[in-house]
């Protein structure tokens, strides 16, 4: 079974010979992408390359590119924020392809504030001293309208496969802890996110490698 001591041994190598390397996590809402994300990029910088500093790697999330909700209700889709189709998917293409050409001595991506549920413009650095930067998100291996730009950006792929019944469980519980009711939580839960779900279970196969459920719940 894949440990963790192998997962980021194999994200630090992705830099070999000094290059720049996007590493993208995917999974369903309530996988642990995020999780998983945060638990590399912490770990990396504390255990930097020789000559490294810890912005040798970087964090840039997918969640910053949602459309703002003002935009959302003008468009008629703020009932189902989340989908494909709410978030600037050419945006996100756009600094995925600026990363990993890599000619900029900063580069400034949007974040997600989820206290507010909405983007940031120009919150996350990326210096140019960063050779690994991990970003996370849905839909980073969809194949169709703008999201099929984002995948030859990445050096790989990782998918997260947590069981489902523990999937849901997490969500709903992240979903009353930003401000939802139980009730309400569920029904996001088992509606919209269940149906954006659906979308990413279909992209499994594209990924260069699968997270097993026990990884996730080690990380809780």
């Amino acid at each position: 079974m894949t440990t963790l001591e192998e997962l980021t041994n194999r994200a630090r190598i992705l830099t070999a010979g000094g290059r720049r390397a996007v590493l993208g996590i995917t999974g369903s809402p309530g996988a642990g992408k995020s999780t998983l994300a945060e638990y590399l990029v912490t770990r990396l910088r504390r255990e930097p390359p020789p000559g490294r500093q810890p912005d040798w790697v970087a964090h840039v999330p997918m969640d910053g590119f949602h459309l703002a909700d003002i935009e959302l209700e003008r468009l008629g889709r703020r009932d189902r924020k989340g989908a494909p189709d709410t978030f600037d998917a050419a945006g996100y293409a756009a600094l995925l392809r600026r990363l990993h050409e890599d000619e900029d001595d900063v580069i400034y991506a949007p974040a997600f504030e989820r206290s507010l549920e909405q983007p940031i413009a120009g919150s996350i650095p990326v210096p140019r001293a960063a050779r690994l930067v991990v970003t996370e998100g849905n839909y980073l291996l969809l194949g169709h309208g703008d999201w099929a730009r984002v995948r030859s950006s990445f050096q790989e792929v990782w998918y997260c496969e947590l069981e489902e019944d523990e999937r849901v469980r997490r969500l709903v519980a992240r979903h009353v802890w930003f401000g939802k009711d139980h009730e309400a939580a569920v029904a996001w839960a088992l509606g919209p996110d269940q149906r954006n779900a659906n979308l990413v279970v279909a992209t499994r196969s594209h990924a260069d490698l699968v997270i097993p459920d026990p990884i996730l719940r080690i990380l809780g």
